[in-house]
């Protein structure tokens, strides 16, 4: 870290400390060269996810409109409330993970579907009505049949 006072280029930590609720570490260090003590405040750097949508536009991730799709998707099924957020986590961290700054709608869906399927038969088939739009009954009774083959193999 170079120091504000000589803008040499070593300093050493003289202390250390959580702040912002464990959020940031407050560091006083002491220039290895001038001798005098300054403060420095580190903390995790968060990269907005951007999540582009079926018509191009681009929205920042936001954690609640997925926890409140696949809410309404689980609506009066046995699907606790931990379990929901336990999908919004695991998404959460594929999502940081992959280290990608961009991800489609599409993408998501996917994978909140592929994560009801196996808790939920019904809340998989609502989210996914909604999220593929199905554009007549025949297309829903399309994903139906998909269901019901998989369940007899």
């Amino acid at each position: 870290m170079r120091c504000p006072y000589c803008n040499y280029i070593e300093s050493k930590v003289v202390d250390s400390r959580p702040t912002d609720e464990g959020q940031a570490i407050r560091r006083r260090r002491e220039c290895i060269d001038c001798g005098r003590r300054f403060t420095t405040y580190e903390k995790v750097e968060e990269i907005p996810i951007i999540v582009v949508k079926k018509d191009g536009n681009r929205q920042v991730y936001n954690r609640n409109k997925l926890l409140n799709g696949i809410i309404k998707s689980c609506e009066k099924r046995p699907v606790s409330m931990n379990e929901i957020e336990n999908i919004v986590d695991d998404i959460e961290k594929k999502l940081s993970n992959s280290l990608e700054k961009e991800i489609t709608s599409r993408e998501i869906g996917e994978m909140v579907m592929n994560r009801l399927k196996g808790i939920d038969e019904v809340s998989y088939v609502r989210f996914a009505s909604v999220y593929r739009q199905f554009k007549d009954v025949n297309s829903f009774m399309d994903e139906l049949k998909k269901i019901l083959d998989e369940g007899s193999n």
